[in-house]
């Protein structure tokens, strides 16, 4: 998941193909369906984006009561209207009048605080939850923006990778080898430094024990002479989330695949290409492009089917852009890392948003 951060932005207004009293605001590559007449193209105003949790004063303010999605109908959610994908909210709350918004998009000023505005955390079932204790020698993951937020962080044609992002449930392992710990965890324990006790019962200590990933990581560090290995995977399958892949979490068909790899080699964390280190240890995620950065590209890989099965069983999530010589982008402070969703996938039915 991306961060949350409520910002203001410079739009640009496009005319709603389908509606003669809407009109599109553009963000990055985000379009959100607004009033017509509300804005014009240069106009400056707030883009609450996706998984933002809303108090219910401003709810009540920008109309939405009941319109929003989550049990309490609080959350912004990817919607299509009138036959347009909408992804986020552009408003101008009453909280900022007087507020020089022209100013705070230069300075990237957040306002989620001052509105209130919390991100979405997913719930946690009870198979992917369990015992914690302390890990401060786990290696965490990194959240990734998406591309249409940001579509600058890499320039035109610039080499990268372009891999499936699945829809399950993110693993993290750090295999440490000065006493050959094994720590295991969850995307949100791990944010917090905390690993899960090892148990049968638990999702990612059995696709841990049953994909063999402690051991591969393990073989990893001894080949890079590392202090630690950061395995990161996506746990999937029936049980797990609505799409499958042909996996069931629930048995031994329980499916994994890796998506990254970081190693502390003489006090420096670095990351790493899963392809040119873990190829034949372990299940990887599709690779489904490598060449030059083109945007129209990668939001055409995004949509489309599932390439895990084989088979084609289901939609799509999405990819995962990342740069083909592992960089820092000034663009988002972090590493040189994008994901894009498919809008099918955003706007699909019933389905399940676990951690």
């Amino acid at each position: 998941m991306s961060t949350l951060r409520v910002t203001a932005e410079t739009l640009t207004v496009h005319p709603h193909p389908n509606a003669d009293a809407l009109e599109l605001a553009q963000v990055g590559l985000y379009r959100a369906v607004v009033a017509k007449g509300a804005y014009r193209s240069g106009d400056t105003a707030v883009y609450i984006p996706e998984q933002s949790v809303l108090p219910a004063a401003l709810i009540e303010e920008l109309g939405l009561t009941g319109r929003l999605a989550g049990g309490n109908a609080d959350r912004v959610k990817a919607v299509r209207l009138r036959g347009e994908l909408s992804q986020g909210i552009v408003c101008r709350p009453a909280a900022l009048d007087g507020v020089d918004l022209a100013a705070a998009a230069a300075d990237g000023t957040d306002f989620a605080p001052l509105l209130g505005i919390t991100k979405w955390v997913p719930p946690i079932p009870p198979t992917m939850s369990g015992e914690v204790e302390s890990a401060p020698d786990l290696l965490p993951w990194v959240d990734i923006e998406n591309v249409r937020r940001y579509p600058d962080v890499f320039a035109p044609g610039e080499p990268v990778v372009v891999t499936e992002k699945l829809h399950g449930s993110a693993c993290l392992l750090t295999y440490v080898a000065a006493d050959g710990r094994v720590h295991v965890s969850s995307k949100g324990f791990g944010s917090k430094s905390l690993a899960l006790k090892e148990d049968p019962r638990n999702l990612y200590w059995r696709a841990i024990r049953g994909h063999g990933v402690a051991e591969a990581a393990a073989r990893l560090a001894e080949r890079l002479g590392a202090r630690r290995v950061g395995i990161f995977g996506e746990v999937y399958g029936a049980g797990v989330q609505d799409l499958t892949y042909g996996a069931d979490g629930r048995r031994d068909t329980l499916g994994y695949a890796a998506f990254d790899v970081s190693a502390e080699i003489d006090g420096e964390v670095r990351w790493l290409d899963p392809a040119e280190v873990l190829d034949g240890e372990l299940p990887l995620v599709p690779r489904l492009f490598t060449g030059p950065y083109d945007i129209d590209r990668v939001l055409e890989l995004a949509s489309g089917r599932e390439t895990v099965s084989g088979g084609q069983l289901h939609l799509r999530e999405g990819v995962v852009v990342r740069a083909a010589a592992e960089r820092y982008s000034p663009v988002t402070g972090g590493r040189a890392l994008v994901k894009a969703v498919s809008p099918a996938y955003l706007t699909r039915k019933g389905g399940t948003e676990y951690e």
